[in-house]
């Protein structure tokens, strides 16, 4: 149930938003950069609050946040 749980965290956390909302789930690679950046700061969300909750609780610790998360935000414009 856990893991069923952290793996919808981290789907939800990188969809992002782009154009005329369109929205594009991050790679394994982009998931992974995050990992423990979602876990650490975002970690009181509910597993159902929706994409825009993640990217906001991640912009809200942008300066906190790992380099690779950082650089996945920035390549998706975020």
């Amino acid at each position: 149930m856990a893991t069923h749980i952290r793996r919808n965290l981290l789907t939800i956390a990188f969809f992002a938003f782009t154009g005329a909302a369109m929205a594009q789930e991050g790679t394994k690679s982009e998931q992974d950069a995050c990992r423990s950046d979602v876990r650490h700061y975002c970690y009181e969300l509910a597993p159902d609050a929706g994409s825009q909750i993640y990217l906001q609780c991640l912009q809200q610790h942008r300066a906190q946040l790992s380099s690779r998360c950082r650089a996945v935000l920035d390549g998706h414009g975020v």
